[in-house]
């Protein structure tokens, strides 16, 4: 849907009449006239107004080649520049068209199709994310480095970021683990990196850095270290403990079904959280009469009642036997997931310890999201 252009005048002292045009700004002492916004049309203009700067830079046998790809990067952009709220008045702004120029290079040295995508996710990405500066320089060198990151050292990339980055927010354990399969199910659209040249592929891109001192966690040690609501022990059924914790539930107005069964291990109860630090963001459904009908609205908890929860939490049982055959259990349930699977042989052959630049994080972030666009921006 095309946006409509729009124009935002101020009011300052007496009514005098002053004339701007389109996309101008013109200031007074005693009016000011503001023109904001850049519709579908003129975003294309802008687009092909910087490509001319792009043109002189081939040969007359190379342009018709340039021409086509920087088109088909154009059809990829405007759509999601459009869909974005906001996001065409970006082309207004002299980095961004600084940026866009790049892109169009970036675009027109690319034989890869998917290129055209990932570029149009960076400049969103610039975008939203463009006043942090750190956020910014990282998007600019990842803009001039698209068209020479290898196809297996950028999912490569994308991957590990995505293991690091994204935790399911289920407090069940099977739905938290379904969520990761199924986003990895999106990631792992070709066969992953195997050796070492990729590693060293990414730091000469400056993607990441290498570090030879320590090791990188196998999925076995990293998912309970970030996941412990799925882990920890809980509660013994029918133990003096669980008595406690009917009692601070009673007392602070809380449902008892907020203790669950453990699925790793059905002689205990835990709190139906992936991590204890979820507690101060819970809320509550309560039914609340509305036009003769029942409607559940959230009702964020008080901190007494957070308090209590997490005086639950410390209620549960400590024996690191009993941990250890938790998560022996969650790693068979793990592997029962294809995708998760193949993610674990992977990861725990990487071996090597590497850190995301902030030119990694943003490629890797802005590939993921061409993959799965429902996933949330990078923050």
């Amino acid at each position: 849907m095309l946006r409509n252009f729009k124009l935002v005048e101020i009011i300052m002292g007496n009514n005098q009449n002053q004339k701007a045009g389109d996309n101008s700004q013109q200031l007074q002492a005693d009016k000011m006239i503001v023109n904001i916004g850049i519709d579908e049309k003129r975003a294309r203009e802008i687009y092909h107004e910087m490509n001319l700067q792009v043109r002189k830079d081939y040969t007359q046998e190379a342009l018709a080649i340039a021409n086509s790809r920087i088109a088909e990067f154009e059809n990829q952009l405007m759509p999601k520049m459009e869909a974005v709220d906001g996001a065409l008045d970006a082309f207004a702004d002299p980095s961004f068209q600084l940026l866009l120029v790049e892109a169009q290079k970036t675009a027109a040295s690319t034989e890869r199709p998917a290129d055209y995508d990932l570029l149009s996710e960076l400049l969103i990405h610039r975008f939203q994310r463009g006043e942090n500066r750190i956020i910014r320089a990282g998007i600019s060198r990842a803009v001039e480095i698209v068209d020479k990151i290898s196809d297996d050292a950028l999912l490569g990339l994308t991957v590990f970021h995505s293991v690091s980055y994204f935790l399911p927010l289920s407090g069940d354990i099977h739905e938290g683990l379904n969520v990761l399969n199924d986003l990895f199910g999106e990631l792992l659209y070709d066969k992953l990196p195997t050796g070492k040249e990729w590693l060293d592929h990414l730091d000469i891109l400056d993607a990441v850095r290498i570090n030879s001192f320590g090791g990188l966690k196998t999925i076995q040690q990293y998912y309970p270290e970030m996941l412990p609501g799925y882990i920890e022990i809980g509660i013994e059924k029918e133990s003096e403990s669980f008595q406690k914790a009917i009692e601070l539930l009673l007392s602070n107005q809380l449902p008892q079904n907020i203790l669950v069964e453990h699925a790793l291990n059905n002689k205990f109860l835990r709190l139906n959280l992936s991590n204890k630090n979820q507690i101060d963001s819970l809320s509550l459904y309560r039914k609340f009469p509305m036009n003769g009908n029942l409607i559940n609205v959230p009702v964020q908890l008080t901190d007494e009642q957070k308090n209590a929860l997490k005086a639950i939490y410390d209620l549960y049982k400590q024996d690191e036997t009993v941990k250890q055959e938790n998560i022996k259990v969650f790693m068979q349930e793990w592997d029962k997931r294809q995708n998760l699977k193949v993610l674990r042989e992977w990861w725990d052959t990487i071996g090597t310890n590497i850190q995301l630049t902030s030119v990694g994080k943003v490629l890797a972030h802005s590939n993921a999201q061409r993959c799965d666009k429902s996933l949330p921006p990078l923050n």
